[in-house]
């Protein structure tokens, strides 16, 4: 019997061992330049998803960084408009939580002048200020954190742009949602937030 029993546990821990790692979704921005990564906060539900089902549906991968401002953000996705988000059909309300500030790697959504704050789903931008903008705290919805590829955005900024501020050679964006791990995200120095 003693001899049966140690292939008997054999199953077992062959089975443990195999059970698959737990990931978390992370956007991911592929520009010419290099790559960018993303923390979608949870408590921005909408937004988060939101984000995902566009990038899964490749929405932005025609778009470019188009408004880009040296000591401000970089902005990507749809252009602005003369009637800014007016007839826009990705208007989502404001999800404004204490938790995300307009701190340096903020991952925020675009949106016009409108009185209610709705912004675009179309619409990105990274702070690129270093000491964050506190102004548009509970103005504007920020729903991620840059952990990765700042060095980039710092980048990206400073390039030379025309009278609106549009990089003259387009910073094109390829735009996903990977699977990362935690220790695959801690690596880059970024600690998770806890819901």
């Amino acid at each position: 019997m003693s001899r049966i029993a140690p292939l008997l546990l054999l199953p077992c821990a062959l089975s443990c061992a195999s059970e698959p790692v737990a990931t978390h979704q992370v956007g991911q921005i592929l520009t010419p330049m290099g790559e960018i990564l993303v923390w979608l906060h949870h408590e921005t539900p909408t937004r988060r998803a939101a984000f995902i089902e566009f990038a899964d549906a490749g929405y932005w991968d025609d778009y470019t960084f188009n408004r880009v401002i040296d000591d401000f953000v970089a902005q990507g996705g749809c252009p602005n408009t003369a009637e800014g988000f007016a007839y826009s059909i990705h208007l989502l309300e404001p999800e404004f939580t204490p938790s995300a500030r307009h701190v340096y790697g903020a991952f925020g959504a675009g949106r016009d002048d409108n009185p209610r704050k709705l912004s675009a789903v179309c619409q990105f931008y990274i702070v690129q200020n270093r000491d964050g903008i506190a102004r548009l705290d509970d103005n504007y919805t920020v729903y991620g954190q840059v952990f990765d590829g700042m060095d980039l955005v710092d980048q990206i900024v400073r390039v030379d742009t025309d009278a609106n501020d549009q990089p003259l050679t387009p910073i094109t964006l390829d735009v996903n949602v990977i699977e990362m791990t935690v220790a695959e995200i801690a690596a880059f120095g970024f600690e998770i937030p806890v819901n």
